[in-house]
C-alpha cells in the first residue's frame, strides 16, 4: 500500500519525505528537484507493540509498515505536458492515496512557483490538473461504454450513468472523491482508476514560528476545503520535523517537550496515512516475536490468518482473541483468560484493530 506525497514544486514535499523516511531524498530550492519518485518504507508508530514487547521480552519486534512515494511537483498545465507533465500524473495513478503538502508561509529565500503561498489557489491548481487528466481519460471511456450500452451490454448500461455523473462533477471543478456513491456505484468505481477519487490527507507546512499558534488563517483555509471531502488535516513544520528525525529518542522527547508537543507531526502523518488507506493492525505476541499485521478494515479472521501464513487460512479452525485494552488491564494473557476475556472466534468474525490473536489451524 502506497501513499503518494504530492503538491506544487518547492512546498516541502521532499523535506517531509526525508523526515518521514530518513532516506536522504534530495531536497533543494528549485522546482523539479524530484524527477523520478523516491520511495521509502517506514514503521507505523504503535505504543501497543511497545507494551507487548515489555510484557514478553521477545527475540524480535516487527511493527506494521507503510510505503511513502515522493512524487515530483505538479504545475499548472501538467495535464497538457507542462513541467514534467504526464510522467508525474502516471506516478500518482499508481499510489493508493495522496498526502497533499500545502505551503502556508512565504519566505523570500524559498521560491514559490506562483510567487507567493496561497493555500486555496495551490490546492485548486493540483485539483484542476488531476480533474483535467481524469476528464481526458473519462472521455475515452465514455465513448467505448456508450457504444457497448447501445449494443445492450448489461455492464455498460449500468456504468454509463455513473460516468456521466462523474463527468458532470469534473466539468464543474468537483473532484470525484467529493461525490456520494451507492454500493453498486462503489463496485463499479474500482474499474475507473480516477486520480481525483483517491483519498487525500492534507499536510499544512507551516513556518517554525507558527508551530504553537492555535489560529492560522492559511491553515483554516485548508481545513475549509478538507471538510468538504471528510479529509484530515495535519499541521507541521517540515523543516522542524526533519531536524527532529535526526535526533535520538531521548533528544527527540526533550525537543518535543521544549516545543510543547506531545508527539511529532510525522508520527501523526504516518498514523493518519495508515487510517486513510482503511488499514488496521491485529497483533501477535510471544517470546519469539511481537508483531503487528496489516489488514484492511472489515477483514474476516481466516483471511487475517492468511496474512501470517497461507496454511493458516487454508486450515483455519478458530482465532483466540483478546482485545489489547483488556490484555493491558489484566497484565498477562493467562490473567485475561481467567477473567473470561479471551474469546474463541470463528470464520465469520470481523477482525478489530488491536486484537491480540492466536490462530488455531490444522492442515
Amino acid at each position: 500500500m502506497q501513499l503518494g506525497i504530492v503538491g506544487l514544486p518547492n512546498v516541502g514535499k521532499s523535506t517531509l519525505f526525508n523526515a518521514i523516511t530518513k532516506a536522504g531524498a534530495q531536497a533543494a530550492n528549485y522546482p523539479f528537484c524530484t524527477i523520478d519518485p523516491n520511495v521509502g518504507v517506514v514503521s507505523v508508530p504503535d505504543k501497543r507493540l511497545d507494551f507487548l514487547s515489555e510484557m514478553y521480552k521477545p527475540d524480535k519486534y516487527t511493527p506494521a509498515v507503510i510505503e511513502f512515494v515522493d512524487i515530483a511537483g505538479i504545475v499548472r498545465g501538467a495535464s497538457k505536458g507542462e513541467g514534467l507533465g504526464n510522467k508525474f500524473l502516471s506516478n500518482i495513478r499508481n499510489v493508493d492515496a495522496l498526502v497533499h503538502v500545502v505551503r502556508c508561509f512565504d519566505d523570500p529565500n524559498v521560491i514559490h512557483v506562483d510567487g507567493n503561498a496561497d493555500p486555496l489557489r495551490d490546492i485548486e491548481t493540483i485539483d484542476l490538473e488531476l480533474i483535467l487528466a481524469d476528464m481526458t481519460w473519462l472521455e475515452k471511456r465514455m465513448d467505448k461504454i456508450t457504444k457497448q450500452a447501445k449494443a445492450k451490454d448489461s455492464f455498460a448500461v449500468e456504468e454509463l450513468p455513473l460516468l456521466r455523473k462523474i463527468m458532470d462533477a469534473l466539468e464543474r471543478g468537483i473532484p470525484a472523491r467529493r461525490l456520494e456513491y451507492s454500493d453498486t456505484e462503489k463496485l463499479l468505481m474500482n474499474e475507473l482508476f480516477l486520480l481525483t477519487l483517491k483519498p487525500v490527507l492534507y499536510v499544512a507546512n507551516i513556518s517554525e514560528k507558527d508551530i504553537n499558534i492555535p489560529v492560522n488563517e492559511n491553515l483554516e483555509k485548508i481545513r475549509s476545503i478538507a471538510e468538504t471531502e471528510n479529509a484530515a488535516v495535519i499541521a507541521l513544520s517540515a523543516k522542524i520535523e526533519e531536524e527532529i528525525a535526526l535526533l535520538d529518542d531521548d533528544e527527540r522527547q526533550l525537543f518535543l517537550s521544549e516545543l510543547a508537543l506531545d508527539r511529532s507531526g510525522l508520527d501523526k502523518v504516518i498514523q493518519a496515512g495508515y487510517d486513510l488507506l482503511g488499514l488496521i493492525s491485529f497483533l501477535t505476541a510471544g517470546p519469539t516475536e511481537v508483531r503487528a499485521w496489516t489488514i484492511r478494515r472489515g477483514t474476516k479472521a481466516p483471511q487475517a490468518a492468511g496474512k501470517i501464513h497461507s496454511d493458516m487460512e487454508r486450515g483455519f479452525i478458530r482465532a483466540e482473541i483478546v482485545s489489547f485494552e483488556d490484555l493491558k488491564k489484566c497484565g498477562s494473557y493467562n490473567s485475561a483468560k481467567e477473567h473470561g476475556l479471551v474469546r474463541s472466534e470463528g470464520k465469520e468474525y470481523t477482525m478489530q484493530d488491536g486484537d491480540v490473536t492466536l490462530i488455531r489451524f490444522n492442515i
